[in-house]
């Protein structure tokens, strides 16, 4: 039975904290809905009303564009091992980009990255846990180091190269505002 929250409980956060993995979806108010996995040391507990995830560079940049249109974000974590739950964080998101004030503590949370791209606050509403039941039983094998090593190649120079190449627009051709917000478009 499913069970609802206005925040994060101890319990809550010692659960996130022991997850590997967490899916974020977000949608604009029309067109396509995105679903996105996450994973490494990407992810904060701000306090029990706030979370804060670094979004690395990828191949494309939905979850900004969406948010710019609408702020509505859920953030998801399943259980793999040991007993089952899901847990789900309802609320609203704004997006950080390197140009914009509060970046740089934003990003003070979270190990250095070449391809940082932006920081997503999420604004709590609702927390609402479920059984998991019937999510299956998976075994951490470890992250993978194929994005990191990526980005390490590109450079600086080069994920913005790549910014500009394939993260100005959505699948639904709405703007992430990356090259603006990251002081980039006078370079174009």
């Amino acid at each position: 039975m499913g069970q609802l929250f206005e925040a994060l409980s101890p319990p809550h956060i010692a659960f996130i904290e022991a997850q590997q993995i967490y899916f974020v979806g977000t949608a604009a108010e029309q067109g396509t809905v995105n679903l996105s996995p996450k994973g490494g040391d990407s992810l904060r507990i701000i306090d029990p009303h706030r979370l804060a995830w670094l979004n690395l560079t990828g191949s494309g940049n939905e979850s900004a564009a969406h948010v710019l249109r609408n702020p509505r974000m859920t953030i998801m974590f399943c259980a793999f091992e040991g007993a089952p739950m899901i847990l789900r964080a309802y609320g609203q998101a704004r997006v950080l980009h390197r140009g914009d004030p509060g970046w740089e503590a934003a990003m003070a949370r979270f190990p250095a990255s070449v391809a940082a791209r932006q920081i997503f606050l999420l604004d709590i509403e609702r927390v609402q846990t479920s059984c998991g039941m019937a999510v299956p039983l998976y075994d951490y094998q470890g992250d993978r180091e194929a994005l990191a090593n990526w980005s390490t190649r590109q450079g600086k120079e080069g994920i913005e190269a790549y910014w500009r190449k394939k993260n100005q627009l959505s699948l639904d051709g709405f703007e992430s505002e990356i090259l603006v917000r990251s002081g980039l478009e006078a370079d174009q």
